[in-house]
């Protein structure tokens, strides 16, 4: 991984997150820290790293949060604007961790171990 960017969008109240960081320091990969939560990824990014996981933007949400069934976002004729807007504005919709490499790679941390495929 020389030379290499490594980010994880984190969120440290998540077992997966924790665990995919671990697992990356465990790999000797210190990687810069997005906790999302705070730092609310833009449209553009959150459409980037959809690209990169090469998943539609539906995919990087969470279905299982209650703001997910209130919101009304299980409608199957939501665009995907309406979706990167749910995300941008309630952060704790997207799927984490997510890991990316150089920008141009990147792996849901579903189980941890998933992300030691783009290192």
């Amino acid at each position: 991984m020389t030379n290499s960017t490594v980010t994880i969008y984190y969120n440290s109240r998540c077992s997966k997150s924790r665990e995919t960081l671990q697992l990356l320091e465990d790999n000797g990969i210190t990687p810069n820290i997005v906790e999302y939560m705070k730092d609310t990824p833009s449209k553009e990014t959150i459409q980037k790293i959809a690209k990169l996981l090469n998943l539609p933007l539906r995919d990087l949400l969470r279905t299982t949060e209650q703001v997910y069934k209130d919101a009304g976002l299980d409608d199957p004729d939501l665009t995907d604007e309406d979706i990167l807007e749910a995300l941008s504005e309630c952060p704790s919709l997207l799927q984490r961790p997510i890991v990316v490499v150089d920008d141009n790679k990147a792996a849901l941390g579903r189980p941890p171990e998933s992300v030691l495929e783009i290192l």
